[in-house]
């Protein structure tokens, strides 16, 4: 059974960093496409970024250039470097995977789900 667990969130202020961890268990996160997405209170699920199982990656506009999605193959770890953070990125941030090695914007495309972590940016 595959099992994603996520940490690293917490409160920053405008301008600064967090780095996102997603520990996977019953998938080898190389072998896979792997995802984070958003949610903030009252809106939909947002696509952040996906890294194939080549390491081709994928950002959505919002992050671009602020955010770097990477694997740490030896510990089975996906990871999410977040710079120069803003207010509008306060949501919890979830990690995903799906059974194919493309990456995908799509929420629907992915099958496994960790719980979330919270990242909240104050002003």
């Amino acid at each position: 059974q595959v099992q994603l667990v996520e940490s690293g969130g917490g409160l920053v202020q405008a301008g600064g960093s967090l780095r996102l961890s997603c520990a996977a268990s019953g998938r080898t996160v190389s072998n896979y496409a792997m995802g984070w997405f958003r949610q903030a209170p009252g809106k939909e699920r947002e696509f952040v970024a996906s890294i194939s199982r080549r390491g081709s990656t994928l950002y959505s506009d919002a992050v671009k250039g602020r955010f770097t999605i990477s694997r740490d193959n030896t510990k089975n770890i996906l990871n999410l470097q977040m710079n120069s953070l803003n207010p509008e990125d306060t949501a919890v941030y979830l990690c995903a995977t799906r059974s194919s090695a493309l990456y995908s914007s799509d929420r629907y495309d992915y099958n496994y789900w960790g719980q979330g972590t919270q990242v909240t940016v104050s002003s």
